[in-house]
């Protein structure tokens, strides 16, 4: 490795070590809130938006939902449906050979007419499944299966909402009150369909307490899986992948069935699904990943075809389960994405140009995380957009503002030397100037040269305007006396130097008068000083120098310090020049007022070298001040903090 590449390499590590500590902070603060919860239900939200958002897909054939619909219920004129209806119904149904019949109803008590005729059917025919409510609710209170089914028969139809009322999750399994196992209706439907296929029910190789179809492992629902934080993880789950498209089931109403109006292969050999699909009668289950009508509201037998449908094409037809990844690699996405935020910050200097990297990142993690849904994992999208959008945004907002407070000191720079030529301009060449043109004019025979002085007058204020309309130098060099240019690359007490040595060898007035020189030039920190605030206290320097080389009369002495000063750091000079105690400073302008009182002067509290010094103090958290010597002259003093770096 050569010594070039080793200094760059130690440069850069120096810059990281410097700016990389908000971007970790912010990291740290979007992984505090994770694992507190705090993004969980933007989680939620986006998974259930990124699972709405995926490409219809077919209608799974191998479900039908029969509903009774509210027509069927004004047909019948009571509720619920009588049982003499519903085993009616199941008859016509058993005319087709159907593979399974689920019965999403409830009938742990008599509904005549015809019960006895439903609980003949639950008796002899093996293929119908039944429902129950094993999971207590608020009062304690549990719904028992139809009394003639078999418990083989049976499947409880709970589910686990969030918080938010939204269902995100399938429960297959769970222990009752007497510590038995059951299984959910979902299970029982779909476990009788894939047997029908010489598939069977077996427990997981991966883990022991999975449920698993032939290869195909139902991974289980853990406390933390995916942005779930201290999850109600009871029993066996499983994340629920409904199936997107507004058309996702075959749905017949129960008056068909009952006039035959179907066709035999709609039902041979498939799942029927009976349930209620009236909202009326409130047999409803919330989801935000299902697209329809009502958004949110699905009746609940069609969650129950989602739960089934998700499993048996994951056996069938390798439709993804919906995975995650381990809490370690989660943690490596986000982070990586955070530190992204951050480097765009360090690569990218124009605001531009970052909002735009910005929002290609932002693009592509959310493309990414699309795409992983439809591949059938969910990966943190929330927390890695917040680490990425909050890093790159922040530094793009002090992008902003360091962008406005280099023009800002450009222009006022630039509003400097501006003044300066205009006083230098309208200081003695004008006004010499303009008085040979008045004696000109007022001749009887006027020179043959007024034609050229007027046309030099016009030159002049056009050389002031061109002065005036002049681009700012953006390249990183300061020039001082017209020709000599220093790079501001260079340590900042070299450059302060020669800016030293430099203004000393100015033709200035009281310069001549000086006998005793005593100069301090010690490194100073600059780590978290830009190029403007290094060429912006090279021309303080400069301009407290000149002001001693032009207002310090009879100064024998100058001391210049540029050194560190315990915690701060400061630039000062001091001069000896005469009636400077007690007296108050005269200014610039204030000379020239005086000089030239037809110029007319506007007198201001404070000059624009000392604006300017003030900006520049305000900047970088210091402080300038101009003070009488003992016992006479002037100090021009500027300190600023030092900057402390974070490792210590």
């Amino acid at each position: 490795m050569s010594h070039q590449l080793w200094k760059t390499l130690q440069a850069e590590s120096r810059i990281w070590r410097r700016s990389a500590l908000p971007g970790l902070l912010v990291i740290a603060g979007v992984i505090l809130a994770r694992l507190t919860g705090g993004l969980q239900f933007l989680e939620l939200v986006v998974l259930d938006q990124l699972l709405r958002s995926r490409p219809s897909e077919p209608t799974d054939e191998r479900i039908v939902i029969v509903g009774i619909t509210e027509a069927d219920i004004q047909r019948a004129k009571t509720y619920p449906i009588p049982d003499g209806v519903i085993a009616q119904s199941i008859n016509r149904l058993q005319t087709y050979q159907p593979a399974v019949i689920g019965l999403d109803i409830v009938r742990d008590l008599p509904v005549e007419p015809g019960h006895a005729a439903l609980a003949s059917i639950f008796r002899t025919q093996a293929n119908v499944i039944g429902a129950e409510i094993a999971l207590p609710d608020r009062s304690g209170f549990t719904v028992a299966p139809p009394p003639a089914l078999p418990p083989e028969q049976v499947g409880f139809a709970d589910v686990v909402p969030d918080g938010d009322g939204y269902q995100r999750r399938s429960l297959l399994g769970a222990h009752d009150r007497q510590e038995e196992y059951n299984f959910s209706f979902t299970m029982r439907l779909t476990e009788a369909y894939l047997a029908t296929k010489g598939i069977e029910l077996n427990n997981g190789i991966r883990d022991a307490e999975a449920m698993r179809f032939d290869s195909v492992e139902l991974t289980r629902f853990q406390p933390n899986t995916g942005g779930y934080v201290r999850g109600d993880a009871g029993g066996n789950q499983i994340l629920l992948n409904v199936r997107s498209g507004l058309k996702p089931f075959r749905v017949l109403s129960l008056a068909q069935i009952q006039a035959g109006q179907v066709d035999p292969d709609w039902l041979r050999g498939k799942m029927v699904l009976i349930g209620v699909m009236s909202f009326s009668a409130k047999d409803l289950a919330n989801s935000g990943a299902i697209a329809g009508i009502n958004p949110g509201r699905i009746y609940g037998v069609e969650m129950q075809a989602h739960a089934i449908s998700q499993i048996t094409s994951a056996v069938l037809d390798n439709r993804p389960l919906l995975k995650v990844w381990s809490d370690g690699w989660e943690y490596v996405w986000i982070v990586g994405w955070g530190v992204i935020g951050i480097s765009l910050g360090r690569w990218l200097r124009s605001p531009g140009r970052l909002l735009l990297a910005l929002a290609v990142a932002s693009g592509s993690l959310i493309g990414l995380s699309y795409g992983a849904i439809l591949l059938g994992w969910w990966i943190p999208l929330v927390p890695a957009l917040l680490g990425l959008v909050l890093n790159g945004a922040g530094l793009t907002a002090a992008l902003f503002y360091r962008h406005e407070q280099q023009l800002r000191s450009r222009l006022e720079e630039r509003q400097f030397v501006i003044q300066q030529i205009f006083d230098a301009i309208h200081s003695e060449p004008l006004q010499l100037l303009s008085k040979v043109l008045r004696e000109e004019q007022a001749q009887d025979h006027p020179s043959p040269l007024l034609s050229d002085l007027q046309r030099m007058k016009q030159e002049i204020y056009a050389i002031f305007g061109s002065a005036q309309r002049k681009v700012f130098d953006e390249a990183g060099n300061l020039q001082l006396g017209g020709e000599i240019e220093f790079a501001l690359q260079a340590p900042l007490h070299e450059l302060l130097y020669r800016v030293y040595i430099n203004t000393l060898e100015r033709d200035l007035p009281h310069f001549s008068h000086l006998k005793f020189k005593i100069v301090q030039f010690e490194p100073l920190d600059t780590q978290h000083l830009r190029l403007e605030h290094k060429r912006a206290l090279c021309r303080f320097l400069e301009e407290a120098l000149c002001n001693v080389g032009k207002y310090a009369e009879g100064a024998t002495r100058l001391t210049v310090t540029c050194q560190p000063e315990g915690n701060q750091q400061v630039i000062r000079v001091t001069d000896n020049g005469r009636g400077l105690a007690g007296v108050a400073v005269e200014m610039p302008e204030q000379s020239l007022a005086r000089k030239f009182p037809q110029l007319k002067f506007k007198s201001s509290r404070a000059g624009m070298g000392t604006q300017l010094a003030e900006n520049l103090a305000r900047q970088l958290g210091g402080s300038f001040r101009r003070y009488p010597n003992n016992p006479k002259g002037l100090v021009c003093e500027l300190t600023w903090p030092q900057q402390k770096r974070w490792w210590r």
